[in-house]
């Protein structure tokens, strides 16, 4: 049973599931999920989950993501990227310093209506399966927040931009918004995720280099459970303490504020994650394997 998490630099061209499935095949691993979808368009980090490490998909996804990212000026499409057909084009006659200042406006706390190509679902139907039927449907604006937002190069119409923002927000969106202040129209020409709550993408390894490693070699690339945990609080309990916490019993723990905490045994192995309530409450969430159903499992 592989337990951990694999950095992987997803290729352009390659959805997150595919990707996903020829990893899962590499590793021998029975069951994996990865931490945020890539598009197919899109290249760069993906966090992929094997094992026991699929429970803690959640902090990771709620973490916040880093991208460069790619606008076309002067064009704008029908799904806002470049796969999308042409539906507009304008001429593009701005300075960078025109740019920045246009910038300044998206940093920070803005709302977003998200895209029709996506994989929001409506009754249970993804909205991309609806827009590929002509449909459109209302949606609600959301609040997202953008922490970082700059240019890295600009060869007009080519805009590239350094990207750091919550999690939801759509970086699709973000190119048309852009490209309608600045009165030109834009779409987004490419999108690499530079990075995922603490993980770089240059600690990641691509399909390919991977292929050329033995099993071991691969398996020594996995991050283990408390890698995936660092930052949140934490709270030890005794294997007294466990036991009650398993068998569904109430458990306080002194000094733990509110919000989710990552739970550890004495010896450090990861007994799961849990939510701290009013006066030291502790009510799980996701909880690994115990002792005795890890010993099951191997036997």
């Amino acid at each position: 049973m592989i337990d951990g998490a694999l950095l992987l630099d997803k290729p352009v061209g390659l959805s997150s599931n595919a990707a996903l499935q020829q990893a899962k095949r590499l590793f021998g691993a029975a069951k994996a999920g990865h931490a945020g979808t890539l598009d197919p368009l899109a290249g760069g980090l993906l966090i992929v989950l094997f094992g026991e490490a699929t429970k803690f998909a959640g902090p990771l996804l709620d973490s916040d993501k880093e991208y460069v990212a790619t606008l076309k000026l002067g064009e704008r499409t029908s799904t806002g990227d470049a796969e999308g057909e042409s539906l507009e084009t304008r001429p593009v006659a701005v300075t960078a310093a025109q740019v920045d200042a246009t910038l300044a406006r998206f940093r920070g706390p803005i709302e977003q209506l998200p895209p029709m190509h996506s994989a929001l679902k409506r009754a249970g139907v993804p909205l991309y399966k609806l827009a590929r039927r002509g449909e459109t449907v209302t949606r609600a604006r959301r609040r997202v927040e953008v922490f970082r937002l700059e240019i890295l190069s600009f060869a007009s119409p080519l805009l590239e931009l350094r990207v750091r923002c919550s999690k939801g927000t759509y970086v699709r969106t973000l190119a048309e918004d852009i490209g309608a202040d600045l009165g030109t129209g834009a779409h987004l020409a490419g999108l690499r995720r530079t990075a995922s709550g603490q993980f770089p993408v240059e600690a990641a390894a691509t399909l390919d280099v991977l292929a050329g490693l033995s099993l071991e070699q691969r398996r020594r690339r996995l991050l283990a459970l408390p890698r995936l945990l660092e930052g949140l609080p934490r709270a030890e309990l005794d294997a007294s303490a466990e036991a009650q916490l398993r068998n569904g019993q109430e458990l306080t723990v002194s000094g733990l504020g509110e919000g989710l905490c990552a739970l550890y045994r004495r010896d450090g192995a990861v007994i799961g994650l849990a939510r701290g309530e009013p006066g030291g409450r502790l009510k799980p969430v996701r909880l690994t394997r115990s002792l005795a159903q890890a010993a099951e499992k191997h036997r």
